[in-house]
């Protein structure tokens, strides 16, 4: 696990993904500035819209805490596009059809839909502080209320 962020308070490695408005990823590029990345399984689906929309709604609040929002799934980055212009998302959605960003978060996991077992990403949220480590994480996220939580995190520990 010396490769994955999954211990509170270690060190993320630096990582790069492609996000969107053609711009490229890179965590040491954000040192200095909490990062708040959210992953979620799937453009376009009613959870994950209501979720983005949710930190869209609060994206102010987090800046004023210094906070940057990141939304990851495995959609390409030409559906992110289309979601974040439908929805209206201040911030940058990455794109991790490979799952290496997944992976190293530890999100990929088995899950039932429908009564079959698929592989998909669980809802997490992480936040990272200016130094580069991991200091709160959530993991099979429920929507509702979700948002408010991460920022009363935010706001307590900047």
């Amino acid at each position: 696990m010396a490769d994955s962020p999954s211990a509170l308070h270690c060190q993320v490695p630096d990582f790069s993904a492609a996000m969107t408005s053609e711009l490229s990823f890179q965590l040491s590029q954000y040192a200095g500035k909490t990062l708040v990345i959210y992953f979620y399984p799937k453009d376009n689906t009613p959870g994950c819209t209501t979720e983005s929309l949710a930190f869209r709604d609060a994206h102010a609040a987090f800046e004023k805490n210094n906070a940057v929002v990141f939304g990851v799934s495995r959609d390409s980055l030409r559906s992110h596009e289309g979601f974040k212009a439908k929805l209206g998302l201040p911030f940058e959605l990455i794109s991790d059809p490979d799952e290496t960003v997944c992976n190293l978060f530890d999100v990929m996991k088995m899950k039932n839909m429908y009564g079959k077992q698929h592989r998909g990403i669980e809802r997490s949220t992480f936040v990272i502080d200016g130094s580069g480590k991991l200091v709160k994480e959530w993991r099979g996220v429920k929507v509702a209320g979700h948002v408010d939580e991460v920022l009363e995190f935010v706001s307590a520990h900047q």
